[in-house]
């Protein structure tokens, strides 16, 4: 004859936590820490960093003296939403994208990755 076995409860008892072990939200509090200095020491830096840089794009202006990421020292002369035309030389127009531009001429970028890129 065939017996079927099921689980005995003894089974159970061995699953379980063993006793006087920390409540697993406990071991989870490592994490959340870590994730709380992501958020402080990248995160909110870097959005604050992109916020800058966009109010900067927004508030170019016509007449303007910008340098762009490539290298390129010139003045505003048309400004469209994606684009900008530099006048880089007497008669020398080029259109650059506007997220090209990283600050003014003479100051310092305003976006440091891309200043040091160029």
């Amino acid at each position: 004859m065939i017996e079927s076995r099921s689980f005995a409860p003894g089974f159970l008892v061995a699953m379980a936590a063993p006793p006087g072990a920390p409540n697993p939200l406990v071991q989870l509090v490592p994490f959340a820490l870590v994730a709380v200095i992501i958020y402080f020491v990248i995160l909110r830096p870097m959005k604050r960093q992109q916020k800058k840089v966009q109010e900067f794009l927004e508030t170019l202006k016509v007449g303007d003296r910008v340098v762009t990421s490539g290298g390129l020292y010139g003045t505003i002369t048309r400004l469209e939403e994606k684009t900008l035309q530099l006048q880089i030389a007497d008669k020398v127009r080029v259109d650059v994208a506007r997220s090209a531009v990283v600050g003014y001429q003479g100051q310092d970028p305003v976006s440091p990755e891309a200043g040091a890129r160029s």
